[in-house]
């Protein structure tokens, strides 16, 4: 049985044009506050804890190797 977590797409302002952008980046409250990245609520996603690295960021090549259960 996969254990789920919650997780959020990371945001920051972009200095030239004050916009919130997407970093790329898509990890646990806890990694991205203590990265000082803005947490997007809207993009809320629950994946499984085998998918995240040691940094608790979503990692694409993990998400690859395990496998999915439903479309997440």
């Amino acid at each position: 049985m996969l254990n789920f977590i919650e997780v959020f797409d990371g945001m920051e302002v972009n200095p030239t044009s004050g916009e919130v952008v997407w970093t790329g980046r898509t990890g646990t409250r806890a990694a991205l506050q203590r990265d000082g990245l803005t947490i997007d609520p809207t993009a809320a996603a629950y994946c499984p804890t085998e998918w995240l690295d040691e940094r608790g960021y979503l990692d694409a090549e993990r998400a690859r190797r395990h496998p999915r259960p439903w479309s997440i």
